[in-house]
């Protein structure tokens, strides 16, 4: 019986823990958006994302703590990985935009408002920045043209600046 008042502390710890931390990193998210006058679309995407994380953190931690069996569910896991690792491999680019569009949240070498040229060969863009969205740039050009470059390639190519 020890063992499992332990756990029910341990759990409502770690919850605690959760609850604490999505508190802090809403905080730390929510001043570094407003420093750097962020819109809230970018705000909310980037919010969601840190709370998807750490809720994924505490399932794990609290599965360890339950001392959940992995043998009894080694056949859900393989089949849910399969299943998530073909989705995964479709879908890679998809992944890669939500991943970058957090890296351009907290190191943003652009705004909203922002003239920029994107040097990608023979096909560089350059336009005012329109929206920075959860998977693009919204780039509209000098021809009032509307570009929609991927997060993952702004990444990778050099972004000028124009003043």
């Amino acid at each position: 019986m020890d063992s499992f008042y332990f756990q029910i502390v341990i759990t409502l710890g770690l919850t605690s823990l959760f609850l604490i931390t999505r508190i802090i990193a809403g905080k730390i998210i929510r001043r570094h958006a407003s420093k750097n006058q962020f819109e809230s679309n970018r705000v909310s995407y980037t919010r969601k994302l840190i709370n998807m994380i750490l809720a994924l953190l505490l399932i794990s931690f609290i599965g360890i703590v339950w001392e959940i069996s992995i043998k009894g569910l080694s056949l859900y896991f393989a089949s849910f990985f399969t299943v998530a690792g073909i989705g995964l491999f479709a879908q890679w680019s998809i992944l890669s935009n939500i991943t970058s569009s957090v890296i351009l949240f907290f190191y943003f070498p652009f705004r909203i408002g922002s003239r920029v040229k994107i040097v990608d060969g023979e096909n560089s863009i350059t336009g005012v920045v329109k929206d920075i969205t959860i998977f693009s740039i919204k780039i509209e050009t000098d021809k009032k043209d509307e570009v929609s470059y991927p997060n993952n390639l702004a990444i990778q190519k050099p972004i000028i600046q124009i003043m």
